[in-house]
């Protein structure tokens, strides 16, 4: 448009090719073709794309596909505390939608969990895990109704852990669940603390520890995939979100690692069936229906 208003105007054709940098050549050829006659009104209007910008993420993400590589099941919260701490100075939005663009997002879990009311029940299983210095069991409590996890790692899976567990988690809470589910037990707890035809195995030992804190014990039953899928669900949690690509020094800094992780990470994310945090939906809903200790 330009160049034809300078036509009109009479400005010759080299000197319109000095000042708007082009070659002569290219004005004879815009004439002959006709697209000085074009109307540009008429057409539709296109924009080049923009050279990316760059972003404070640009240097970390080396790293970030680097850890995914070795670890691909890394959440974006693990990996922006990875970058943190190298030195990225930008948001944990940026990153974790780079990371979801790296590495896609897993299917939900299509099964519908029974619920429970506030205080009424929670679940109870080991997890066992190999680490350098050895076996080590992780006892996992979760309250059905807020999904608050406790977790801690022993060194036996017997019932004197079980106990120590079991009250460690009470005080954790603030109180006593009204019943608690279990399913069959490994180890020595397997010998202990059975089911046998669907039927929790009356272990006498076992039934004056619960009638002292005031809890049922029961079976994982009828639909165990239902049932005991909310402790289910957080060993596996608990394995590819808390275990996976971590480093420890023993069992001290294990479980020390792990009660920072609950406090800051497990227990306050929003939870993919409730949509709530669990620590926001224990202390609004649940806390004060538990039995008192």
């Amino acid at each position: 448009m330009l160049l034809r208003h300078y036509l009109e105007q009479g400005v010759s054709k080299s000197a319109l090719a000095r000042k708007l940098g082009i070659s002569r050549d290219t004005i004879y050829r815009w004439i002959r073709s006709g697209e000085l006659e074009r109307d540009l009104d008429a057409e539709p209007v296109r924009y080049k794309r923009r050279p990316p910008a760059p972003h404070k993420l640009d240097p970390y993400k080396p790293m970030i596909l680097a850890r995914l590589a070795a670890y691909p099941k890394l959440s974006a919260i693990r990996l922006f505390e990875e970058v943190r701490a190298a030195g990225y100075p930008g948001g944990y939005t940026r990153l974790k939608d780079y990371v979801r663009e790296v590495r896609p997002r897993p299917l939900p879990e299509p099964v519908v969990r029974f619920e429970t009311p506030p205080a009424q029940q929670a679940q109870v299983d080991f997890a066992q895990v190999r680490l350098p210095w050895g076996v080590r069991y992780g006892l996992l409590v979760v309250l059905g109704y807020s999904r608050l996890l406790w977790v801690r790692f022993y060194a036996r899976q017997d019932m004197r852990t079980l106990f120590l567990g079991l009250e460690a988690a009470f005080r954790f809470f603030g109180g006593v669940p009204r019943e608690i589910l279990f399913d069959q037990m490994r180890a020595v707890v397997t010998r202990d603390l059975r089911l046998e035809g669907g039927r929790l195995v009356e272990n006498a030992e076992f039934l004056r520890f619960a009638a002292h804190w005031g809890f049922a014990p029961r079976a994982c039953r009828p639909y165990r995939a239902r049932t005991k899928g909310k402790v289910e669900r957080p060993i596996r949690y608990l394995r590819e979100r808390f275990l996976y690509g971590r480093d420890f020094a023993g069992d001290g800094d294990l479980n020390a690692q792990l009660e920072r992780w609950l406090e800051t990470v497990a227990n306050r994310r929003t939870h993919g069936t409730t949509g709530e945090q669990p620590l926001e939906r224990f202390l609004r809903d649940e806390k004060d229906l538990l039995l008192p200790l």
